[in-house]
């Protein structure tokens, strides 16, 4: 009954919204690594600052409920860059900042990215021994 009421989602339609808008947000990046090296920086450090920047915007557009609209029709294309991380842990953050800092900020922040921490970390270090071990042969 359920699977009769459900709405089929467009995957081609989403599919392309999603490389639409996560191509949009890596552009919008690869503008401000240029514009940071036009700024006589070098590409290290203006690589740098355009992660800070582009987490920095990530967090303001969620504050101000903006990061939701744009994930709404971006689906997956705004969780995959840096910004969708930034959403992750910002969006918890200010959904419990009513609670406190300690109770609601600092204990709910990473409910949502900290399992990718976790298990990414994990991740990194199996992949770092494999590799060890497959050099010393």
């Amino acid at each position: 009954m359920v699977e009769k009421q459900t709405k089929n989602s467009p995957i081609v339609k989403d599919c392309i919204k999603a490389f639409l808008i996560g191509g949009a947000i890596c552009t919008i990046g690869q503008v401000f690594t240029e514009l940071y090296m036009a700024l006589d920086l070098e590409k290290k450090q203006a690589q740098t600052l355009t992660s800070v920047t582009l987490v920095f915007l990530g967090v303001l557009l969620t504050a101000l409920h903006l990061y939701e609209k744009i994930a709404k029709h971006g689906g997956a294309g705004t969780l995959v860059p840096i910004t969708g991380f930034a959403n992750a842990v910002s969006s918890p953050a200010i959904e419990f900042k009513s609670e406190g800092f300690i109770l609601g900020v600092g204990a709910k922040m990473f409910t949502i990215a900290g399992p990718v921490i976790v298990y990414g970390t994990v991740a990194s270090v199996i992949y770092g021994v494999i590799y060890y071990i497959s050099t010393l042969f």
